[in-house]
């Protein structure tokens, strides 16, 4: 089955990021697949990048070589990647299961201007892996709008949400 794997850079289930990602799955033309928690991966290290590696990183690479696109959304920590996240692209550097992969690079936080320095550093860490990134979408909480059901309710950032995952193969 083909799908689009969605990471949220926030480790909490119940996150917003979490949050937008179940809702885009209403809106993507593709089924969708939720990473596990990056939390749940090692703190990275070149010398543990061998066999025997751990099972969630084998299923993380797992994960991103069997996807069709990859959409991941972060909140921006200290202006910057949640560390968890950081580490979870690291484990990604060796066995070039992001080359060329599709990417819809997003950031949820709360307001204008916030994120944009994770974007930059989100965006510096795919370059390095090889990744095709598709779109970068800067997305605030005050702006979009969750109904009862957890769905994006309908305007403008929605309308923009559904355009860009269009631009995913």
């Amino acid at each position: 089955m083909e799908y689009y794997l969605t990471v949220s850079g926030s480790p909490h289930p119940d996150s917003a990021n979490s949050r937008l990602l179940a809702a885009l799955a209403a809106l993507s033309p593709v089924a969708t697949k939720s990473s596990f928690p990056v939390d749940h991966l090692p703190l990275f290290q070149p010398s543990l990048d061998q066999s025997p590696l751990s099972p969630s990183v084998i299923e993380w690479r797992r994960d991103w070589e069997l996807a069709r696109a990859v959409v991941i959304s972060t909140p921006a920590y200290l202006d910057n990647l949640p560390g968890v996240l950081k580490n979870a692209l690291d484990w990604l550097t060796t066995p070039g299961v992001a080359q060329d992969k599709p990417v819809l690079a997003l950031t949820f936080c709360p307001h204008a201007p916030r994120g944009a320095h994770a974007m930059e550093s989100l965006l510096w860490s795919l370059q390095a892996l090889g990744t095709r990134v598709v779109a970068q979408l800067p997305c605030y909480q005050n702006e979009v709008s969750f109904d009862k059901n957890g769905d994006i309710e309908a305007g403008p950032e929605r309308e923009i949400l559904t355009e860009a995952l269009r631009l995913l193969p």
